[in-house]
C-alpha cells in the first residue's frame, strides 16, 4: 500500500489518516485525466515527489492545534493537502492563481473529508487575514515572494519555531537566500528521508526578524 511509505516515516499516524493518504492516488489520477495538474512522471511517483515531499515540513515542525497555515501557489494541493491530513487540528488555507487547480484541490479535500482545509482561487497578496506560517513549494525566488505576503504573518508565535515562512526548495540556495537578508535556517530533507529524490531537497524556515 502506498501509505506504507508514509507510515514508515510517520509511524504514529492513525488508521483514518492512512485511509486518507491511500485515497490520494486514485483521486489524482481521476482528476488529472480531466485537468492536468501533475506531470505523468510525478503522478507515477506521487507519494514520493508530492506527498512525502510536502510532509518534509513536518520533520521540521509539528504544528500545534489551532495553528493557521497559508499555502501559496498550491497547484494541485501540495504541500497543503498532505499536511492537512497529518495535522487535523491545524487550519490550512490553500490558494492558487489558476482556478482549475483549486477546483481539483477542493474536490480532493472533499472526497477524503478534510474539514480543516479551505481553498480559494486568488492571488496571495489578495488573501485576507493573517497566518502563523506561510508555506510554498518553489513558486518563485524568495526575494520576489516575500514582499507579496510578509504582511500576512501574525506577530505572536506559539509553536516551537517562530512564525514565518516554510519553503520547500531544491538545489544550491545560498545566493537566493542571501538576496533576502532575513534570518533563516536550512534543513536538508536527506537527513530525514532515504529516497534519492530528496538528496538536493530542503526546507527553509525564514522569519521577518
Amino acid at each position: 500500500m502506498q501509505s506504507d511509505l508514509i507510515k514508515h516515516y510517520f509511524p504514529t499516524i492513525t488508521e483514518h489518516q492512512i485511509s486518507q493518504f491511500n485515497q490520494l492516488q486514485a483521486l489524482y489520477e481521476e482528476w488529472n485525466a480531466q485537468i492536468n495538474v501533475i506531470s505523468r512522471k510525478d503522478l507515477d511517483e506521487l507519494y514520493i515527489r508530492h506527498i512525502l515531499h510536502g510532509l518534509g515540513i513536518a520533520k521540521v515542525i509539528q504544528f500545534k492545534p489551532e495553528t493557521t497555515i497559508l499555502d501559496v501557489g498550491t497547484g494541485g494541493g501540495f504541500p497543503g493537502i498532505p499536511m492537512a491530513i497529518l495535522f487535523p487540528q491545524a487550519n490550512f488555507h490553500l490558494v492558487d492563481a489558476i482556478g482549475k487547480k483549486i477546483k481539483v484541490v477542493q474536490a480532493v479535500a472533499d472526497a477524503i473529508g478534510l474539514s480543516n482545509l479551505t481553498a480559494a482561487h486568488q492571488r496571495a497578496e489578495n488573501v485576507e487575514g493573517k497566518f502563523d506560517f506561510i508555506v510554498s513549494r518553489a513558486v518563485t525566488r524568495t526575494a520576489g515572494f516575500v514582499p507579496w505576503v510578509r504582511t500576512k504573518i501574525k506577530k505572536a508565535s506559539f509553536n516551537e519555531l517562530d512564525n514565518g515562512f516554510l519553503f520547500l526548495k531544491g538545489g544550491d540556495l545560498e545566493e537566493e537566500l542571501n538576496e533576502v537578508k532575513l534570518p533563516h535556517t536550512v534543513y536538508h530533507l536527506s537527513h530525514f528521508f532515504d529516497e534519492e529524490f530528496f538528496e538536493t531537497k530542503k526546507v527553509v524556515h525564514m522569519t521577518l526578524s
